[in-house]
């Protein structure tokens, strides 16, 4: 399955990863390493995470990386995993 990195997803995780890099650049390539790894995993098992909060469709789940809620949708028929987002679950209440 191609992963795709949806436009609001990457200028949040921009943002994210600038915040990170105030207090040290290397925690936040570490942080943007370790998500990456994490998210190529998602293919082998699309529907591990939980049905999400935010999005409605059995389609789009909640992916949970260090306190971060990652919204993704899984599109069989075309082969394809969008990541929709990225953000804190308290900046979403």
């Amino acid at each position: 399955m191609q992963i795709i990195r949806d436009r609001n997803y990457l200028a949040n995780l921009d943002i994210i990863l600038d915040y990170i890099a105030r207090d040290s650049l290397n925690k936040a390539i570490k942080f943007l390493n370790e998500l990456d790894l994490a998210i190529q995993q998602i293919p082998n098992f699309p529907y591990k995470f939980r049905k999400s909060f935010y999005h409605n469709g059995e389609n789009v789940r909640d992916f949970i990386f260090k306190g971060y809620t990652i919204p993704y949708l899984v599109d069989i028929n075309k082969h394809k995993i969008i990541i929709l987002d990225i953000f804190k679950w308290l900046d979403k209440q």
